[in-house]
């Protein structure tokens, strides 16, 4: 759960948190900063008792105490121990490895060890590597439509121009949110993504990152980002995955199943939090964002998240397009046989797709056809497709 100014939101990836701390020795929460590791850490710590203890490996005596690690986290054995900002101390996941293998070995059952970090290739690979069978993954998003429903009637509006980061979600007015916003990118700008690794200025950064916000939802144009930013297209794929791999963007990959047509071949790119996409393009409030030419693909781009959050992450999720302008927002494969086709419209008047959406629905044998629209209402358009608002088919998701 989320406390902030005496409001709590309840983060839906608590339970499945606390599941696999029964499941697995270590779990490992990864997320971008202030998205709530620390909060929710804290209150899965707060059900356990006295049976966890809390590290801050940012605090100078915080990493003092694991000078000699194994000798401090054997005299915390029986407790859950959360080490957060684990990428400040990689070298850790070595010691993690034999106090697991050796308290398999005497058969404990105690509880053990719960990471957090921004998520980062070198961590995930190392943890991997080291603690193969042993380790966890949940990302912790920023917060879904599901999880702020009880803060008021326009909580998804709230969401939508704001974003899902907590404290600018919850900030008291739109323009505190956006200055909020405002200070976490340069901040990640310019402490956060060094701290890392990547040595990258961070104006040239900034610059990527608004000129992926100008193209929300549209494919990648490499060559183009390239020439704007004056760099290697080597050096934009590189930018590109440093922004995913720290779960700001989201490349969508492109259906690649062969159908004997044209299909595209560059992935859709998103900024993943509406708020920061707003805030790169200095989007303040929800009058300015109705103007802007971003309206549409921001929308989509919320959308997307909040059902690619509330999937499985075996799922396999594309979009379609084709060269002769088939297209299909997004593609979700249950499996083989179970294929749905999601098409996002903006719009209560005239939600109906474009012929484009049923000759894609038709090349990939979509066994369901679904648009997703701003109302409340749900209903047939025909015999195949149905219109319904977001908040009806989150349930469906969740039950897959």
């Amino acid at each position: 759960m989320l406390w902030h100014n005496y409001k709590v939101i309840h983060r839906l990836v608590q339970a499945r948190v606390a599941e696999l701390l029964r499941q697995f020795p270590a779990v490992a929460i990864l997320g971008p900063r202030q998205v709530g590791k620390t909060t929710l850490a804290l209150a899965l710590a707060e059900t356990l008792g006295k049976e966890a203890i809390y590290l801050d490996l940012e605090l100078p005596s915080d990493r003092a105490k694991l000078a000699d690690p194994e000798l401090y986290l054997n005299q915390h054995e029986n407790k859950l121990v959360i080490l957060d900002e684990i990428h400040r101390l990689p070298g850790l996941f070595e010691t993690l490895r034999g106090l697991i293998d050796r308290r398999r070995r005497k058969g404990s059952r105690s509880r053990h060890f719960l990471v957090l970090g921004s998520a980062s290739i070198d961590l995930l690979h190392q943890s991997a590597e080291t603690l193969a069978g042993r380790i966890a993954y949940e990302e912790l998003t920023p917060l879904s439509v599901t999880e702020v429903a009880g803060s008021g009637k326009k909580s998804a509006d709230r969401l939508w121009v704001r974003g899902g980061f907590p404290d600018s979600f919850l900030a008291s007015t739109d323009a505190n949110s956006f200055t909020w916003r405002s200070a976490f990118i340069q901040t990640y700008l310019e402490r956060d993504v060094p701290s890392l690794g990547p040595r990258i200025p961070a104006e040239t950064l900034r610059r990527y990152w608004q000129m992926l916000a100008h193209n929300q939802g549209q494919m990648l144009n490499a060559a183009q980002l390239a020439t704007g930013l004056g760099v290697s297209g080597h050096t934009v794929a590189r930018y590109l995955d440093l922004m995913v791999d720290l779960l700001l963007v989201r490349r969508l990959q492109p259906w690649a199943t062969n159908v004997k047509k044209r299909l595209v071949r560059a992935p859709k790119v998103y900024v993943r939090d509406s708020g920061l996409l707003h805030a790169l393009l200095d989007i303040r409030n929800r009058e300015a964002l109705l103007g802007h030419p971003v309206v549409g693909a921001s929308w989509e781009g919320m959308l997307i998240e909040n059902i690619l959050d509330a999937l499985p992450a075996t799922t396999r999720t594309t979009f379609y397009r084709t060269s002769a302008g088939a297209e299909i927002d997004l593609v979700i494969e249950f499996s083989a046989k179970e294929r749905w086709a999601i098409e996002v419209k903006r719009s209560i008047g005239s939600p109906a797709p474009s012929k484009g959406f049923y000759i894609g629905c038709e090349d990939i044998k979509a066994t369901r056809q679904i648009v997703l629209y701003p109302g409340d209402e749900r209903f047939k358009l025909d015999a195949k497709t149905e219109v319904m608002p977001l908040n009806l088919l989150l349930p469906e998701l969740g039950r897959k």
